[in-house]
């Protein structure tokens, strides 16, 4: 049985919370002090613990600051007095959140179904990947930096603790996030990913939690919002410094009440869904630049996971490079391999698009090349090695050219070196066919 301890100096309020906890099939002690909390820990370890701020004897701080003692329990702290500072500070000293006092019966059923009951269920710790292991879930690599990536999620995975997943484009956060839930107690859930940059700031509260019949212009039927849809799963909130301000107070109240409305309605809705963010911005600079809600911030940032760009794991390359390979090879029907010539040419890229670059470029390869072995005919040149500098030629940039044109200037260059081939040419430049094709005829060269 899932066993709580409140430990609130308001013994009516501590009563009411342990009634509705043995209502709900929870065994519950209370505790009105922290000299009462240390004695109940060490009667028994709760699977939750909802611990008062100010107590008679001192600050709820004082005992979150009590690692050995508190264990593997989840903590929430309660406050009436509630802050950003409180929050951060909560969050910091490993508190699994921090919620405004007093404390609904819907927000403690909601915080016994995550935490406590939620341990009664709950998968072990997947066991730390072998130093050889090449994979870990959906990722791919056995560097130092991934295999520092694998710890943290597999300490992670099986808590009902909030991720945010920082990184360049192309890093793989998505997949980070998937390889979370697959080992998570939300595995036989949907996971259900959304890029906030790729909404429409008008529908994006409709899309996220969803809208009743007649309320706006269009809605002909109601519509479930991400957050009904993956009800006891986990909901992936990619680029969420693009979420609109007003809708992130929105967002920060699910993740405080587990409740929300739909548009156009006054019912609230509770939901059980455990929430992975992601962004490629750096989060101080999002939050001085006001992009991201600094609260919501301290609500999301509980256990960062930082994905190392592909610059920075350059060991990985050849087995990523083997991976996307075999990818394509299962969804043509037709293998290809990557010479040492074109290792070598990879090698030397800097990849500002990281892995999802170079999954581009060997694609673009593999198209282009007609026997089983890609060599570095269709790779884009060696880094630092510019296309007419390979044949001889220099291309001289005047300093305060603006970025536009020294891009014209590297583009036609580029297409005359390869004899405006534009196959080859984009390979080289590392850009689509149709890209190329609009540079060339915005510069009238088409």
């Amino acid at each position: 049985m899932a066993h709580t301890l409140i430990v609130e100096k308001d013994a009516d309020s501590a009563r009411m919370m342990a009634s509705i906890a043995a209502d709900q099939g929870c065994s519950a002690a209370t505790a009105p002090s922290l000299s009462d909390a240390r004695r109940q820990l060490a009667l028994q370890q709760p699977d939750l613990v909802l611990l008062d701020l100010h107590l008679p004897d001192g600050s709820g701080f004082a005992l979150l600051d009590e690692q050995e003692l508190i264990g593997p329990s989840d903590v929430v702290l309660m406050t009436g007095q509630p802050s950003i500072e409180t929050a951060m500070q909560a969050l910091r000293r490993g508190a699994c959140d921090c919620l405004a006092k007093p404390i609904s019966p819907q927000q403690l059923q909601l915080l016994l179904a995550r935490y406590a009951f939620g341990r009664e269920g709950l998968l072990q710790p997947v066991a730390q990947p072998a130093t050889a292991s090449e994979r870990f879930g959906l990722l791919v690599g056995a560097s130092e930096p991934m295999r520092r990536v694998y710890e943290q999620i597999a300490r992670v995975a099986g808590t009902s603790v909030t991720v945010f997943i920082t990184g360049e484009s192309g890093t793989g956060k998505e997949l980070a996030a998937r390889t979370v839930h697959d080992r998570s107690r939300r595995r036989d859930k949907p996971f259900l990913a959304v890029n906030c940059g790729a909404i429409s700031p008008q529908l994006m509260e409709s899309e996220i939690f969803g809208h009743e019949k007649g309320s706006f212009t269009g809605a002909d039927r109601q519509h479930q919002g991400f957050f009904e849809r993956a009800d006891g799963g986990t909901l992936f909130l990619d680029e969420i410094t693009e979420m609109p301000q007003a809708l992130q107070v929105k967002l920060l109240r699910v993740l405080e009440s587990g409740s929300f409305m739909r548009v156009g309605s006054t019912e609230a809705r509770q939901t059980d869904v455990r929430v992975i963010a992601a962004s490629n911005r750096k989060l101080d600079e999002a939050v001085r630049a006001g992009a991201l809600r600094e609260d919501l911030l301290y609500r999301l940032n509980v256990f960062p996971i930082e994905m190392p760009p592909l610059r920075q794991r350059m060991a990985d390359l050849p087995l990523l490079s083997r991976h996307l390979l075999a990818q394509m090879a299962e969804r043509e029907g037709a293998g290809k391999r990557l010479g040492a010539s074109a290792l070598a040419v990879l090698a030397q890229q800097p990849w500002p698009g990281n892995v999802r670059e170079l999954r581009n470029v060997l694609q673009r390869a593999w198209v282009m090349s007609p026997g089983a072995e890609i060599d570095e005919q269709w790779l884009p040149p060696a880094r630092g090695i510019t296309p007419a500098a390979a044949a001889g030629a220099g291309l001289s940039v005047a300093v305060g050219s603006s970025l536009a044109e020294v891009e014209r200037q590297v583009i036609l260059a580029t297409l005359a070196h390869f004899g405006h081939h534009k196959e080859r040419t984009a390979a080289a430049l590392g850009v689509s066919l149709k890209t190329l094709h609009n540079r060339l005829k915005d510069y009238g060269a088409a």
